[in-house]
């Protein structure tokens, strides 16, 4: 009776040399299906270039002579591989860097004018806001003034319509 809890394995290429207790055991690896073929079971399966293929069961024998790939069929090791199946969350998780924000200069605006007001306390800019606006009104003000200073010299007749003839 072996006890698999003592197991101890060493592997070159493919086949792997099992210790239980004092025991050592060779298995192979199934072709198809990655899994652990023990000793008694399974086939050789030469190809014709000469390759031995180690098959485990009648079931992947038959999709190996199919010439299915065991990366489409889902209970094989391989399709497990490639959509990331039983790995530990520990190795799955990577550090993503994060990206930087650089700031830049705007048309207008130099990068060090961006700063400086950025670094202005709202009440400041706010005033300024208001100082603009006042300066703006003001001028809309003196233009309307002097437009109606100038309003006699510019008298026109009633407007005609360009498609109706005289």
């Amino acid at each position: 009776y072996l006890h698999l809890h003592d197991e101890e394995a060493t592997t070159t290429k493919r086949r792997k040399y099992i210790t239980l207790g004092t025991m050592v055991i060779a298995t192979e690896l199934c072709a198809m299906s990655e899994y652990r073929i023990w000793p008694g079971t399974g086939k050789l399966f030469i190809r014709r270039d000469g390759k031995p293929i180690f098959l485990g069961s009648s079931k992947a024998q038959s999709l190996t002579l199919q010439r299915k790939k065991p990366a489409k069929l889902v209970w094989t090791q391989a399709w497990r591989r490639l959509h990331k199946k039983g790995i530990t969350e520990t190795n799955l998780k990577k550090r993503r860097t994060r990206s930087t924000k650089v700031q830049r200069a705007v048309v207008g605006l130099s990068l060090d004018d961006i700063k400086k007001k950025a670094s202005q306390k709202p009440e400041f800019r706010s005033a300024q806001r208001d100082a603009a606006l006042k300066e703006v009104k003001q001028r809309k003000k003196d233009n309307k003034v002097k437009s109606k200073g100038k309003g006699a010299t510019g008298v026109r007749g009633p407007k005609i319509p360009k498609n109706v003839k005289r």
